[in-house]
């Protein structure tokens, strides 16, 4: 395709044209010509919206790319109405590239009801692989918002899934060839099928009706990174046992392999959850087939402190992700 804006042909064959899910508090939606979207909430409900980029893969880039900003707004609370998407190409794409994307999209937005409300999608030199940006849009009532900043000493600190889920499926995709002069080919298929586990929704929900004081899902930095914010943003301390974190086996060998610490690989897919009734919200999660593991406490002061046996050792602000030592 040639650069700039894609074609209004282009545009409705290969974007508008894939896309079918609507939702009724969208009143004006995506077509030619429409430059804005618009939705409609009641009186007492509160808008909700996160953007995020997806720079650090090609596969699966456009069902990564609404997952994570539809765990952003799950984990505030809030139910997620629609997105806006920003599709960069480069000028080495084919339009079947651009409506595979779509296509992919379309089928989570329909997976998790959501609308795609409108966008921009430009071919153009200053990229040299897809860049997709999702700002997701969502709505919750005031009383029900969930803030990360809520922590409060003495919650119990709740983890779902295992760590470093979504970093190690990456990985095994984009170096399966590498990653197969190790390991079997079911290992690192099993690896790649993480991304199957990517959605957060299910525990967001379940949470918010227990009770929780805080939501954070893990995305870059790890474990540690999202640790490291809930206690900033709280003002609160934090003492949690590492032997407690839930982790794959595909996690452990791939990260050995890569010579990567696990606990500071990107890990959507996963939710820190912080409660009061701890023992309830895992069982409720349990019974929805939600792995959830109880991993620490919120602790008064700023000392955040990880235990590993006798050893203890205090967290760090986030760096660069593990991730992006490999890709």
């Amino acid at each position: 395709m040639k650069t700039g804006k894609v074609p209004e042909t282009v545009l409705k064959r290969s974007v508008l044209n894939q896309i079918n899910r609507r939702r009724a508090e969208v009143l004006v939606g995506p077509s030619v010509g429409e430059d804005c979207s618009v939705m409609e909430l009641e009186e007492d409900e509160v808008l909700v919206i996160s953007t995020d980029p997806i720079t650090g893969t090609v596969h699966e880039i456009g069902s990564l790319a609404v997952h994570i900003t539809a765990n952003d707004i799950a984990s505030s609370g809030a139910e997620i109405i629609g997105i806006m998407l920003n599709v960069l190409l480069p000028v080495d794409t084919e339009e079947h590239e651009l409506k595979a994307i779509m296509r992919d999209i379309d089928k989570v937005c329909d997976k998790l009801d959501i609308e795609i409300m409108g966008g921009h999608t430009e071919v153009t030199q200053a990229v040299n692989q897809v860049i997709i940006t999702v700002t997701g849009v969502g709505k919750t009532k005031k009383t029900e918002l969930v803030n990360t900043s809520g922590a409060r000493p003495g919650d119990s600190i709740i983890v779902t899934k295992w760590v470093g889920l979504e970093g190690t499926a990456i990985i095994a995709v984009d170096k399966k060839t590498e990653l197969l002069t190790r390991y079997s080919n079911s290992f690192v298929d099993s690896a790649i099928k993480l991304l199957d586990e990517i959605s957060v929704i299910p525990e967001a929900k379940i949470s918010k009706e227990v009770g929780v004081s805080s939501m954070h899902d893990i995305t870059e930095g790890g474990i540690f990174g999202a640790l490291w914010e809930i206690g900033v943003a709280s003002g609160v301390g934090l003492e949690v046992d590492i032997n407690k974190i839930p982790i794959r086996q595909e996690t452990v060998e791939i990260c050995e392999f890569y010579e990567l610490n696990p606990y500071k690989l990107m890990s959507s897919g996963c939710m820190l959850i912080v409660t009061d009734k701890a023992n309830q919200l895992i069982n409720k999660l349990k019974k929805a087939n939600i792995p959830a593991e109880i991993i620490g406490v919120i602790k008064e002061g700023n000392k955040r402190t990880v235990i590993n046996g006798e050893e203890r050792r205090f967290l760090e602000p986030p760096r660069s992700d593990e991730l992006y030592k490999v890709l």
